[in-house]
C-alpha cells in the first residue's frame, strides 16, 4: 500500500513515481511470454516469407529488429488490446498467462486500491508499449505506441460516459524508462477539467493548453510504476537511445462505473467486498476479447476517440 504522504502527493500533484512495485520474477515471466510469442511469429513470417534470417542465435530483440527491418507488422501481434479501427476476426493480439498475472499482480493492485480503495476493475483502456529507437521509425508510423506520445489526458481518450469515472492509470517499467529513451513527462497539479483534445499523433491536448514548460521527466526503473490522474497533462519524449524502451500502460478504474470503451472487456481485478467475482483464470480474460474482436468485425465501427478535427481549437 501507499503510504499516507504518497498518496498526498499524489493528489496533489497527479502523478507519483513508485519503484520496485513489480518483482523481478513477474518480469522475468512477461518478459519470457513474450520471447515465446516472437519465437511463434517469427517462425510464421518466415514461412510466409516475410523475414530470410533463420532464427538460430537470434532473441527476442534481434528478431524484432529484423521484422522492424523488413515492414513487417509487428506492433500489434503483441498488444494487449485491439486497434482503434480496422478490425477483423483475425485481427492479433496478445492474451496470456503472465501478462494477467502482472494485471492481477497483488502489489500492483495494494498500489490502486490506496487511490481507488477496494473495488477493483481492470480498465480495457491499455497497452503494451515497445519503442524502438526513433531515429528507426519510418516517416509513415503515427502510432504513438511505438514513436513518441503528444500531450494528453487520459480522461480525453475515454467516452464522454465515463467523464466522472474514478480511474487510475499505472504506467509499468519493464525496461529501465529514462531523459534519454523517452520516459513519461508530466505537468503536475493538474486542473480540475479537461482541456479540449485534438486528433493529431493520437488524442492530443489542443496546443492552446499545453504548459510544457512546466514539465518534469518521470523516470523509473524497471518494475517500477508511474501513477497517473485522469486530468494530468502527460506525454513520452522520442526514444533517443540505441536501445528499445518497453512499458505496460494500465488503467484500473471503481467497480460498477463506466470504463469509457464499453465496447471493450473489463473484469473485477480486485474485490473486498465480494471475492469470488474477481476473474482468477487469463482463458476467460482471453476468450472476452476474442468474443469483443468477433462483434467489433462484424457490427458498425465504434469511433474510440471523440475528438474531431474542425474544433476551434483544432483549426
Amino acid at each position: 500500500m501507499l503510504t499516507s504522504a504518497q498518496i498526498d502527493r499524489f493528489r496533489r500533484e497527479g502523478y507519483l513515481v513508485v519503484e520496485d512495485v513489480v518483482g523481478a520474477a513477474t518480469l522475468d515471466r512477461v518478459r519470457a511470454e513474450y520471447a515465446d510469442l516472437m519465437d511463434q511469429l517469427y517462425d510464421g513470417w518466415r514461412k510466409t516469407g516475410q523475414v530470410s534470417d533463420p532464427p538460430e542465435g537470434l532473441d527476442f530483440w534481434s528478431k524484432l529488429d529484423r521484422a522492424r527491418s523488413a515492414g513487417v507488422e509487428w506492433f500489434q501481434p503483441l498488444d494487449i488490446s485491439l486497434p482503434h479501427e480496422d478490425i477483423s476476426e483475425e485481427t492479433p493480439f496478445h492474451f496470456g498467462p503472465a501478462v494477467f498475472e502482472m494485471l492481477t499482480n497483488p502489489r500492483i493492485l495494494d498500489v490502486a486500491e490506496s487511490v481507488l480503495g477496494g473495488e477493483l476493475t481492470s480498465n480495457p483502456i491499455q497497452h503494451v508499449r515497445i519503442k524502438p529507437p526513433q531515429r528507426e521509425v519510418p516517416d509513415c508510423e503515427v502510432r504513438a505506441h511505438i514513436g513518441a506520445t503528444d500531450w494528453h489526458q487520459d480522461r480525453g481518450v475515454g467516452h464522454v460516459e465515463a467523464d466522472d469515472t474514478d480511474i487510475l492509470t499505472v504506467w509499468i517499467a519493464i525496461t529501465d524508462a529514462t531523459v534519454e529513451n523517452g520516459c513519461l513527462q508530466v505537468i503536475p497539479n493538474p486542473p480540475d477539467a479537461m482541456y479540449p483534445h485534438c486528433p493529431k499523433t493520437q488524442t492530443a491536448i489542443a496546443d492552446a493548453f499545453v504548459q510544457a514548460d512546466r514539465a518534469v521527466h518521470a523516470e523509473v526503473p524497471a518494475g517500477g510504476v508511474v501513477l497517473v490522474h485522469p486530468l494530468t497533462p502527460h506525454c513520452a519524449g522520442p526514444n533517443e537511445s540505441d536501445g528499445y524502451r518497453w512499458s505496460f500502460d494500465v488503467r484500473y478504474n471503481v467497480t460498477g462505473q463506466p470504463t469509457g470503451r464499453a465496447h471493450f472487456p473489463d473484469f473485477v481485478a480486485r474485490s473486498r467486498a465480494h471475492p469470488e467475482t474477481e476473474l482468477r483464470d487469463w482463458r476467460l480474460w482471453r476468450d472476452k476479447w476474442e468474443a469483443a474482436r468477433t462483434i467489433a468485425a462484424n457490427s458498425p465501427h465504434i469511433p474510440q476517440h471523440r475528438w474531431q478535427s474542425d474544433s476551434p481549437h483544432c483549426a
